[in-house]
């Protein structure tokens, strides 16, 4: 075999090990995705460019106040970003003057934007099932959520977490 084609089977090799590790870890460990709308202000804004973590919740179930990543179910490749607000068998409701009790207890958070004053099916109790997730944007008032046509997430539903922002670049960092 002459040195050309041997350094040219090298380089080839190379390249396919370096696409073949490139999708395994799309696939298992870190995915990207873009923030559409406003439903996320003030942490994150329309057009931020988002990495996800996905190996974090093979080992862990979402927590309270993450903020997951799941597809719109109506097969456009589009997904949502949304904060997780209860978790599986918890009960929700909102009162009408903007909290939002878990079990029947106000939840202490400052995430939300603004007083909620849009909510939904929320005035009613909801009793999440052992493998849902009720998920919220940040702009309460401006957010297609658990609270409408989303409804309850399914755990098998959830892509990830959002983990770091890399663009815009004057906003690069871990989300919190």
């Amino acid at each position: 075999m002459s040195d050309k084609l041997r350094e040219a089977l090298g380089t080839s090799i190379y390249f396919l090990v370096v696409i073949v590790v490139t999708l395994l870890v799309i696939k298992f460990v870190g995915q990207k995705t873009v923030v559409y709308g406003d439903s996320m202000n003030n942490t994150l804004f329309d057009g931020n460019h988002l990495i996800l973590n996905k190996i974090s919740y093979r080992f862990h179930e979402p927590e309270r106040f993450d903020i997951v990543v799941f597809p719109f179910r109506d097969g456009s490749g589009k997904n949502y970003v949304k904060r997780v607000i209860g978790l599986p068998g918890e009960t929700i409701q909102l009162t009408e003057s903007g909290d939002i009790l878990i079990d029947g207890e106000v939840l202490e958070e400052n995430y939300g934007r603004e007083v909620i004053k849009k909510f939904g099916s929320l005035l009613e109790p909801m009793t999440l099932a052992d493998d849902e997730y009720f998920v919220m944007g940040d702009n309460r008032n401006d957010s297609e959520d658990s609270r409408f046509s989303v409804g309850p997430v399914h755990r098998s539903e959830i892509i990830g977490k959002v983990w770091i922002r890399i663009y815009p670049l004057k906003d690069f960092g871990v989300v919190k």
